[in-house]
């Protein structure tokens, strides 16, 4: 067994300890999962949400959101995949501007709609 080390700031660390760790990318991808869930529940105006009680909105929301947060970190896992290392364009500063936007969060919202509405829409249907 392994003796916890000091970091930088004097506390001790336990190296040994394997385990997932939450950093503030995942609570602000979760918090807009919730959001998002929330706003498509309560701004649809379609049948399937309209006939729906209150508990299956809610599960709705809470499904939503759980699985809206695995698209956006799925969405993350495939924009540090694929995300290039130079970007050329003729289309001048607005389509660099538009590039790097998109390789900044693009997948992970992408991932996080579509997480969101089959999440929603598995539960009202």
């Amino acid at each position: 067994m392994e003796a916890p080390n000091e970091n930088n700031h004097g506390l001790t660390e336990d190296k040994g300890s394997a385990g997932f760790s939450i950093t503030p990318a995942i609570i602000g991808w979760g918090i807009a999962a919730l959001v998002v869930a929330i706003i498509s529940v309560t701004h649809n105006n379609s049948a399937m949400v309209l006939g729906a009680g209150l508990f299956a909105k809610f599960m709705a929301v809470l499904v939503g959101s759980v699985l809206g947060l695995g698209g956006a970190l799925l969405g993350d896992a495939i924009r540090k995949f694929a995300h290039p290392d130079a970007v050329y364009t003729n289309g001048g500063i607005f389509s660099l501007i538009w590039i790097k936007v998109f390789w900044a969060m693009g997948p992970q919202v992408i991932g996080l709609i579509v997480g969101v509405m089959i999440g929603c829409g598995m539960v009202l249907r």
